[in-house]
């Protein structure tokens, strides 16, 4: 009986601790979409991702475009460029400059973090982040 409860409490714990990508899906703005492109390091529009520092927009993924940046040591980090503080609309896509990714939207202007999705001038809610793993030359972004 005691070898029933402990296997019981292991289970209850593994699945309690364990991240859920749905923790990031509390924004009313921002529906799921699902994608997955491959980025080619060989190509030369995507050959900055191979040093520390760099970041490359793509356009035309996920729901405005995405931001892929290389921290280093094989770690990336991919965001949404949607304005993750208002609706989709004409003028949310964000521009980005340095790590830094601004919403040209007059009446908001926010600015966010691109290595964290952290809000850096105000809005409630941080960038959308998706997925970013390295295989080989690849980085493989996907939702």
């Amino acid at each position: 009986m005691a070898m029933k409860k402990s296997i019981l409490l292991a289970v209850l714990l593994t699945l309690f601790s364990c991240e859920n990508d749905d923790d990031f899906n509390n924004n009313p703005f921002l529906v799921d979409i699902s994608f997955q492109v491959i980025l080619n390091t060989n190509l030369p529009q995507y050959a900055d991702l191979d040093f520390p520092g760099n970041s490359v927009v793509i356009p035309n993924q996920g729901l405005r475009g995405v931001v892929v940046y290389y921290i280093g040591n094989n770690d990336y980090r991919a965001f949404e460029l949607s304005d993750p503080n208002h609706s989709p609309n004409s003028c949310s896509t964000m521009r980005v400059n340095g790590i830094e990714a601004t919403c040209p939207c007059p009446d908001d202007n926010f600015k966010y973090n691109i290595i964290t999705g952290e809000p850096m001038n105000g809005g409630e809610f941080p960038m959308k982040p998706y997925r970013a793993t390295r295989q080989g030359d690849d980085i493989i972004v996907s939702n």
